[in-house]
Formats: structure tokens, sequence, C-alpha cells
């Protein structure tokens, strides 16, 4: 349990048919850039990305809605530059839960380290599932997000598999699917959760892993012991 995550997963690049402005330089215009950023994050957590205009943005982090086109070409270019700040923060996440015996709470505090990480991203998840769902090209780029984050919850899920105790000739392909959209279901939620409601959920995913990898095993066992005590009666 305690190997790295193959790296040979290529992180996706997010890019739109839209002119990127070049990054600033100047210290003063990349802190202008940072706190617009920062002011659509919070806005995308709380209204959503419709519901989020450029003026409002600007307006929160202080500067006129004319500068916003100075670092952004649009509210689109916007979102697209916010969610390669999620992936690249994803891509940084050492995805290898400690060794131990107690791997029910090792889990729990791996997943809880995970999503402890992307708590400022949550309304850029919100943000972008929405406008994904009306924006074909935006939509074709979810795709490419969601095949990189199951092949690394996959990679997850066959490292635990080589646990003495895991449960071997599960469907890891189809667990890291479904749990992969819970995950992302849930990053969408969180930006409007109560913290105890969202720590929760992840305690409780943490344990579906667990009981689906682990606890098998032990039926199993038990059952194949059942059997042999019937034949031997």
């Amino acid at each position: 349990m305690g190997a790295t995550l193959n790296d040979a997963l290529p992180m996706p690049v997010l890019r739109i048919g839209e002119r990127e402005p070049t990054a600033p330089k100047q210290s003063r215009s990349v802190e202008k850039r940072k706190e617009l950023l920062e002011a659509g994050r919070v806005l995308f957590g709380a209204k959503g990305y419709e519901a989020t205009s450029i003026e409002e943005i600007t307006s929160k982090a202080g500067t006129a809605a004319g500068a916003f086109y100075q670092y952004f070409s649009s509210k689109r270019q916007f979102l697209i530059v916010l969610m390669n700040e999620l992936i690249g923060r994803l891509s940084r996440l050492m995805l290898r839960p400690q060794s131990g015996t107690n791997v029910q709470a090792a889990l729990r505090e791996f997943f809880a380290e995970v999503f402890r990480t992307d708590l400022a991203y949550f309304g850029v998840i919100r943000a972008w599932q929405e406008a994904a769902l009306t924006d074909a090209e935006l939509g074709k780029l979810q795709g490419e997000i969601e095949s990189w984050t199951q092949a690394r919850i996959l990679s997850v899920f066959e490292r635990l598999e080589k646990h003495p105790a895991a449960v071997s000739g599960q469907d890891l392909p189809g667990f890291a699917r479904m749990m992969d959209r819970h995950f992302w279901s849930l990053l969408a939620r969180g930006a409007a959760m109560p913290t105890e409601e969202f720590d929760r959920e992840v305690k409780l995913a943490a344990d579906v892993i667990y009981h689906y990898l682990f606890c098998s095993a032990r039926r199993k066992d038990d059952s194949n012991a059942a059997d042999a005590t019937s034949k031997n009666e």
C-alpha cells in the first residue's frame, strides 16, 4: 500500500478555441489575477456558473470590470483556467493510503486528506459541471477529466488489492467508475454542505471502499468454513 501512483497517467490540460491571454509577470498584476480567480471560486460556489457575472467577479476582487479582460478572454476561458488549476492540484496528490493493520482507519484518513486538499475548489467543480451540461466542448473535456480521475482511482484500488487481507477477483474498473462519479458529485455539492455532513459522506465513501475490497474475503471465508462444517457433520 505504500507504492507511489503510476506517474505514466498523463494529466489532461484543458484547451478551448479562445484566445488565452499571456500570464502576467509583474507582481501587482500577478496578485490581481490571483484575486480575480479567488473571487470566481467563491461566487461560483455560492451561485453557480450562469448566475455569476463577470461584473460580480471583478467587484468582489475590487477591480474594474474592464480589467478582467487583461487576464481572461471570457468567463468560459476563466472557468477553464480554474479547472486547470484544480487538475494540477489533483495531479500532485500522492494517492497512497498508509500501510498498517487497520486498513479501514487508514482509508478514512487517506480520503479525508484527499478531499481536504480541494476544499477551495468545490465551487469551481459545481460551476464546471453546470457549464458542461449545455456546452458540448466542455462536455467533451469533462469526459477526458473523468477518464483520468477514474484511472487514478483504479490505480489506488489495484494497489489495495495487493494487500494480504484484500479480496481477489473484484470488478475494480467498474468500481472505480462508480466511485469516481460519486466523488465528483460529492465535490460539486460540497460548496453548499455543512462541514460535518461533508466529512461524514467522505467517511462513508471510505467505508464502502473498504467493505468492497476487504470484507467480502471474510464472507467468503465464513461461507467456506460453514460448507466444510456441514460436510463434516
